[in-house]
C-alpha cells in the first residue's frame, strides 16, 4: 500500500514539474471550470455508459423551502422517500432501487458523507444544505468509482456553491403547516481584485411536525473563502449544523394507524398517580462540523490535479426517560432498605456518539481529443466513541451523575486507489474502463449499549472493476452497455448480531438515450445480482435503526424510463417510471420453530412499480406552475411475503408555484414560492417496520408458534409551505 502511495506522489510531482502551457480563458470562466474538478473523478459525462440523473441549483430551488435533500429528490426515477415527523423536516430517508440510504454512497465535494460505522446519511445534521448546493448527480446502480463505502443502490455526488464573480446577497423566509418556518441569509463578495471571494450562509429551521411532538429545531451554517487565478482554484470551507429533534422513530401499530395517525409513543411513561405522561426532553441532540480544503490546479491543455483535505467532528446524544430499568443494565449497586432490596428504577439516560473523521484525497486528470483519464488515491480515518450516561435516577444505586454505564470505541481506516479511462475510438464508439482497489480495516473495543462486549478486528480487500461502451447511432440516438462490480463491508450493527461477511454486487446496465430539440428520453435495463446481500429484515433495534440479515443469493431486475418533453414553449412534461422484480433466492427462515425454505421471495422495501411526473406550465416568463405526481406500488416490509407485512400503494400530488418580480428599485428580484404537498389529502405510509416473536403453544408440534407485529410511519395529509426570497 505504501508503495502505491509513493508512486502516486511521484507521478503528481512529475506532472507539476513538466507543466508548461498556460491558459488564457477569463478568470471567471476558469473558476467555473475548476469548481467542477472537485467532483469530476466521481461523476460521469452525459454520454457515459453509466445510468444517472443531474439536478442543477435552479431546479433544486423551485421546491427548496426547508425540507431535506431526500424529499427534494423524490421525483427522480426509482426514488422513494419518507420522514419520521411526516412532513419532510427532521429525520428523512431515501431509497433508490429498493436500497436504503445506508447503501446510497453520498459525497460532498468528493468527500464521503456517509457515517463510517453505520454507513447511514443523516441530512438532519446539515439542515438547509440544498441552499448551498451548486448541482448534484445521482448515479443509479453501482455507478463509477467513488470514495467511501461502495454504492449498492446509488451514489449521490454533490458540489457545493461555485465561485461567484459578482457580489450578491439573499434573505429567504418561508412558513407553513405544523408551524414550520425557515429563515436563511446568503451572501457573496464576488471576486475581489479578480482573485478572492468570500461567501456564506446562515439558516434556521423549526417545525412542530405532523406527528405529535415530532418537533425540529435546526440550525446550520456554510462559509467558504476562494482564491482563483487563470489556472488555480483554492477553496477553504466550513459547514455544519446542530439538530434538536423530538424522537419519532417508534412508529405506530395498525390500530392507531386507523384511529390516531399522529400518535407518538416516544417519551411515554406513567407517573406515581397512574397518569400517562410524556417526557418533554425525549430528544436527539447532535452537532456536526465539516472543514474542507481543496486545491485545484490546471497545468496545461491536458493535465489538472485536485488535492482535498477534510476533518469532520460529530458529537451528540439522544435522551430517554425509561421506567423500571434493571440496576444490572446500568452497573448500579442494589439498595437494601429495611430488609427490602431495590434493584429497579426510573431514570433518564443519554446515549452518546463522539467521533472524528479525517480524509486526504488526491486525483489527477489527463485529457486530449480522444482520451480522458482520471486516477487518484484516497485515505480516511474514523475514530468514534460510543458511551452512555444516566443523568437522573429515582434510585441511583451508588452511582454518580453522568457515570458511563457502557463505553465502546470503533476505528475504521480506508485506503482506495483508482484509475478510470474514457477512450473515444471514433465518431461512433467510446469505451470506458474503471478499476478500483479498496482496502478497509475496522476495529472495535469495549461494550455495546446492551453492555455486551464487542471485539472486532477485520480487514477487507476489494477489487471493483467497471467497464462499458457507448455507441452513437446518429445525432439523436445513443446506446450504452456497462458492467460493474462493488463490494461492501458490514456495518457496526451487523457485527453486533454476528455478521462479518462482506457482500458483493454485480450490475449490468443496458441503455438508450434519445435527444431532439424538444424531447429527450433515457431508458435503461438493469440486472443486479448479489452474493451475501445484507437486506433489511423489517425489524428495528432499540435505537430505531433497521436490522439486516445476510442473504446468500438475490437479484434486482428492472426497467427505468425518464423523459423531458417540451412540446411548446409554455408546457414541459417530465415523466419517469421504474418497473422491477426484486427477489431473494431460496429464502430460508424459521416458522413455528421449524426451518422452512420459502423459495424466491420479494426483497423488503422494494416496490415493483415507482412512477413520477412533473407537469410544468409557464403562462408568462416570470411565472411557473408545476404539478408533481408520484406513485409507489405496494411493498413488503419483510422478506416472507406475508400479507400483514405489506405497505399499500399510494399516489400523491404536489402543487408548486414560483413567481419572480424583477426590475425593482432596491432588489435585483423577489422570488415568491408556494408549495402545497399532497393536494388530494391522501392518507399514505411509505415506511414502517415488521418483526416476529415466538410464544408457547401446546398445539404446535414444536411447542411454539411464531407471531408477527408491524409498525407504520404515516405521512401528512394536505399541507403547505410559502416563501419569499429577496435578492440583492
Amino acid at each position: 500500500m505504501k508503495n502505491v502511495l509513493f508512486y502516486f506522489a511521484i507521478l503528481l510531482l512529475s506532472v507539476t514539474v513538466s507543466a508548461q502551457e498556460k491558459q488564457t480563458d477569463s478568470i471567471s470562466d476558469k473558476a467555473e471550470k475548476l469548481d467542477e474538478v472537485l467532483v469530476k473523478s466521481g461523476r460521469v459525462e452525459a454520454d457515459s455508459p453509466i445510468t444517472h440523473s443531474n439536478l442543477s441549483k435552479e431546479e433544486l430551488a423551485t421546491r427548496n423551502l426547508g425540507q431535506d435533500i431526500p424529499i427534494l429528490l423524490n421525483y427522480l426515477p426509482g426514488v422513494v422517500t419518507a420522514s419520521d415527523a411526516g412532513a419532510g423536516v427532521g429525520y428523512t430517508y431515501i431509497r433508490v432501487r429498493g436500497s436504503d440510504a445506508s447503501r446510497v454512497n453520498v459525497t460532498l465535494n468528493g468527500i464521503p458523507f456517509n457515517d463510517a460505522e453505520s454507513q447511514g446519511t443523516f441530512w438532519v445534521n446539515l439542515p438547509d444544505f440544498a441552499s448551498s448546493v451548486e448541482n448534484l448527480q445521482l448515479q443509479r446502480g453501482v455507478g463509477t468509482s467513488t470514495n467511501g463505502s461502495g454504492a449498492f443502490g446509488a451514489s449521490l455526488n454533490l458540489l457545493t456553491d461555485a465561485v461567484s464573480k459578482t457580489a450578491s446577497a439573499e434573505i429567504g423566509n418561508s412558513f407553513g403547516s405544523f408551524a414550520t418556518r425557515r429563515h436563511n441569509l446568503k451572501f457573496s463578495t464576488g471576486l475581489l481584485n479578480d482573485n478572492i471571494e468570500i461567501a456564506g450562509r446562515l439558516s434556521a429551521i423549526a417545525s412542530d411536525g405532523y406527528i405529535d411532538r415530532a418537533s425540529s429545531d435546526l440550525k446550520s451554517y456554510f462559509l467558504q473563502g476562494s482564491y482563483v487565478d487563470n489556472n488555480t482554484l483554492i477553496k477553504a470551507m466550513t459547514f455544519g449544523g446542530h439538530n434538536i429533534t423530538y424522537q419519532s422513530w417508534f412508529g405506530i401499530d395498525e390500530d392507531l394507524l386507523a384511529t390516531d395517525r399522529t400518535f407518538n409513543p416516544a417519551g411515554q411513561y406513567t407517573d406515581e398517580d397512574g397518569n400517562t405522561r410524556f417526557y418533554d426532553n425525549e430528544v436527539d441532540d447532535y452537532k456536526q462540523d465539516h472543514y474542507q480544503l481543496h486545491w485545484n490546479q490546471k497545468y496545461n491543455n491536458h493535465w489538472s490535479t485536485n488535492v482535498g483535505l477534510n476533518y469532520t467532528y460529530g458529537r451528540g446524544f439522544f435522551e430517554q426517560y425509561k421506567e423500571d430499568e434493571e440496576f444490572s443494565d446500568y452497573d448500579f449497586t442494589p439498595i437494601v432498605i429495611g430488609g427490602e432490596t431495590i434493584n429497579t428504577t426510573d431514570l433518564i439516560r443519554r446515549r452518546w456518539l463522539d467521533n472524528d473523521f479525517y480524509v486526504i484525497n488526491a486525483t489527477a486528470n489527463y485529457k486530449n481529443n480522444n482520451l480522458d483519464v482520471d486516477f487518484g488515491a484516497f485515505y480516511s480515518l474514523y475514530d468514534g466513541d460510543h458511551f452512555g450516561e444516566v443523568i437522573w435516577a429515582q434510585n441511583a444505586g451508588g452511582s454518580e451523575i453522568r457515570d458511563n454505564y457502557y463505553f465502546g470505541n470503533g476505528t475504521k481506516n480506508e485506503f482506495t486507489v483508482f484509475g478510470k479511462t474514457t477512450y473515444r475510438v471514433n465518431s461512433k464508439w467510446s469505451a470506458f474502463l474503471d478499476l478500483q482497489g479498496r482496502f478497509v480495516g475496522y476495529e472495535t473495543t469495549g461494550l455495546t449499549s446492551d453492555r455486551v462486549p464487542l471485539e472486532v478486528d477485520e480487514n477487507y480487500d476489494f477489487f471493483n472493476p467497471k467497464l462499458g461502451a457507448t455507441f452513437q447511432i446518429n445525432t439523436s440516438n445513443q446506446l450504452y452497455a456497462s458492467y460493474a462490480r462493488a463490494n461492501r463491508e458490514p456495518r457496526r450493527s451487523d457485527f453486533e448480531v454476528g455478521i462479518d461477511k462482506a457482500e458483493t454486487l454485480n450490475d449490468i446496465e443496458l441503455g438508450w438515450r434519445f435527444s431532439k430539440k424538444t424531447t429527450t428520453v433515457n431508458a435503461n435495463l438493469y440486472y443486479m445480482w448479489y452474493q451475501n446481500q445484507l437486506v433489511l429484515t423489517g425489524a428495528l433495534d432499540d435505537v430505531g435503526a433497521p436490522v439486516r440479515a445476510s442473504i446468500d443469493q438475490s437479484y434486482r431486475l428492472g426497467l427505468e424510463i425518464e423523459a423531458d418533453i417540451d412540446p411548446m414553449n409554455k408546457i414541459t412534461l417530465r415523466p419517469n417510471i421504474a418497473i422491477s422484480v426484486n427477489k431473494n433466492k431460496d429464502y430460508i427462515t424459521s416458522i413455528d420453530g421449524v426451518e422452512v425454505n420459502l423459495g424466491d421471495t420479494n426483497i423488503s422495501f422494494s416496490p415493483s412499480l415507482v412512477a413520477g411526473n412533473a407537469f410544468i406550465y409557464n403562462p408568462i416568463k416570470s411565472l411557473q406552475i408545476g404539478l408533481l405526481s408520484k406513485f409507489v406500488g405496494e411493498q413488503y416490509m419483510g422478506n416472507l411475503d406475508l400479507q400483514e407485512s405489506k405497505l399499500d400503494s399510494f399516489f400523491v400530488n404536489d402543487l408548486n408555484i414560483i413567481y419572480e418580480i424583477k426590475n425593482l428599485p432596491v432588489f435585483k428580484s423577489i422570488v415568491l414560492t408556494g408549495l402545497v404537498n399532497n393536494i388530494f389529502d391522501v392518507e399514505y405510509v411509505p415506511n414502517g417496520y415488521f418483526g416476529s416473536f415466538t410464544f408457547d403453544d401446546a398445539t404446535s408440534p414444536t411447542g411454539t408458534r411464531t407471531g408477527y407485529f408491524t409498525g407504520f410511519y404515516p405521512q401528512a395529509g394536505i399541507n403547505f409551505l410559502v416563501g419569499a426570497t429577496l435578492k440583492f
